[in-house]
């Protein structure tokens, strides 16, 4: 989710007024605003090492954008409930038990790692373009994160209350600040962050522990016919609270089933808290320290050209066999761990969460040496190069998987939500990975970008930009 590789010039003169159109790299070229997101890319056919470069990063990005959507898929099909444990939809005996551990152990949480360190690295690519023609940045920068902020309001509210660009958007503004600092400090202050993200998550697990535990003491002194004195008393209405949207009721599966199924209005009445609870939650407890945590390391990985193809094959072999080869038996015991307290909820915060939290670190450094390792190679360049394209267009791309799951899924369009199994998930993924793959490439050899990059850099500079490739760009 970080594409900023391209110089920062100057708003491009709306169609119709002065200003010329010179050949890429020249001063007089179309402007090119760096984009977390990746809005052009290499979109105008950049050649050489800067290409190179450019097509590495594109490349991890666009497979990342589409391995997003096997962690996200249960969320726009099955309960809400199923995050939390997934035995309660989908399926989890046999072939499905079997899709539940090749999405938890090589897909949740790394893929949204991957977009998190890309996202970092983003940002110092935006910083050193504009340093090098004595541009300012932090306009541009703001005003796009603005933007991105509301899309992703949008995006949650109206569409799917998994959302995560309104917290990109908010973290993106406070690490911003840090850009210049040396890659030691980043990285020092961004496993920092992350140290504290376990802790907090395990403090919450022993708060929720606590709570339990006086709760029923609570309750059976009330059960008695006696009165529960108040240091315990309280624990019975707040662990009520943090177990409602936790631990379903039968009820709760009901009124979510019926929501899902019904009218588009009707999903929003039952959206609207759930996007934000999650918002409060996700802000609070998860992303100042994993979010802004991953946006330093990845500002430091850039500016040791780790994501530029740069380092020896030796590294980022490295990179591969100590990333999978820690990351996987951490991920895989934590699952097994889970699976034998049977999902509790007290446990996944306490131990549950942070083995993935872990794991998924040194697994994301794994899929990077991979990915970079095939980029100097040379090798596949048909798939290099589909996925560069669904990278270029990450922003429209991951919008575009909320609009085809939802159309797939809600009771407003074909209603199948709910009634699929996990191995029949995993086919619609793949049908969604098909598309993209395909479509992307053909796209950007007529435009310079995704319709929501273009849309939203245009937000940027209040004007619209310029869309279509000039003929002889497109040769």
């Amino acid at each position: 989710m970080a594409d900023q590789h391209d110089e920062i010039t100057p708003p491009t003169p709306a169609p119709g007024s002065t200003g010329s159109m010179g050949s890429p790299g020249s001063p007089d070229s179309p402007p090119a605003i760096p984009s977390p997101l990746g809005d052009e890319a290499a979109a105008r056919g950049a050649l050489g090492p800067a290409g190179q470069r450019i097509a590495s990063i594109d490349t991890l990005r666009g497979f990342a954008l589409l391995g997003i959507l096997l962690m996200n898929i249960p969320f726009f099909a099955l309960s809400f409930y199923a995050f939390m444990d997934p035995r309660i939809a989908g399926g989890f005996e046999g072939a499905d038990l079997a899709t539940w551990w090749f999405g938890h152990l090589f897909f949740e949480f790394k893929m949204m790692t991957l977009f998190s360190l890309l996202f970092g690295a983003g940002i110092v690519m935006m910083t050193q373009r504009a340093d090098e023609r004595g541009l300012p940045v932090a306009g541009v920068h703001y005003r796009r994160m603005g933007w991105l902020l509301l899309i992703g309001v949008l995006h949650g509210y109206l569409l799917w209350y998994g959302d995560i660009l309104h917290a990109y958007a908010i973290f993106g503004m406070l690490v911003f600040p840090l850009r210049r600092l040396g890659p030691r400090w980043l990285l020092a202050m961004g496993l920092t962050l992350l140290t504290l993200g376990v802790l907090v998550n395990i403090g919450f697990g022993a708060f929720m522990s606590m709570t339990r535990e006086f709760a029923a003491e609570a309750q059976a002194i009330l059960d008695a016919g006696e009165t529960p004195p108040p240091e315990k008393a309280w624990a019975i209405e707040a662990w009520g609270g943090m177990s409602e949207g936790m631990i379903p009721t039968e009820e709760a599966l009901a009124e979510e089933r019926a929501a899902h199924l019904g009218t588009w209005w009707e999903l929003f009445k039952h959206r609207f808290p759930i996007a934000l609870m999650m918002q409060i939650q996700m802000n609070v407890f998860f992303s100042p320290w994993r979010l802004g945590g991953l946006f330093l390391v990845g500002m430091a990985l850039m500016k040791w050209g780790v994501f530029t193809a740069k380092r020896s094959n030796r590294f980022y072999l490295l990179c591969g066999l100590i990333g999978f080869g820690v990351g996987v038996p951490v991920v895989a015991f934590g699952a097994v761990d889970s699976i034998a307290n049977e999902f509790d909820i007290v446990h996944t915060y306490l131990r549950g969460f942070n083995y993935n939290y872990i794991g998924s670190l040194f697994m994301a450094m794994g899929y990077i040496g991979l990915i970079m390792l095939l980029c100097k190679s040379g090798a596949l360049t048909w798939l290099t190069g589909a996925l560069a394209a669904v990278g270029r267009m990450a922003l429209t791309n991951y919008l575009m998987q909320t609009l085809i799951c939802t159309t797939i899924f809600e009771g407003y369009a074909f209603g199948l939500w709910g009634s699929l199994s996990r191995v029949e998930l995993l086919v619609v993924v793949v049908g969604v990975w098909i598309v993209q793959l395909i479509y992307s490439p053909i796209w950007l050899r007529r435009f310079r970008f995704g319709p929501m990059e273009w849309l939203w850099r245009s937000l940027t500079y209040m004007r619209p930009q310029p869309m279509r490739l000039a003929p002889e760009a497109r040769a």
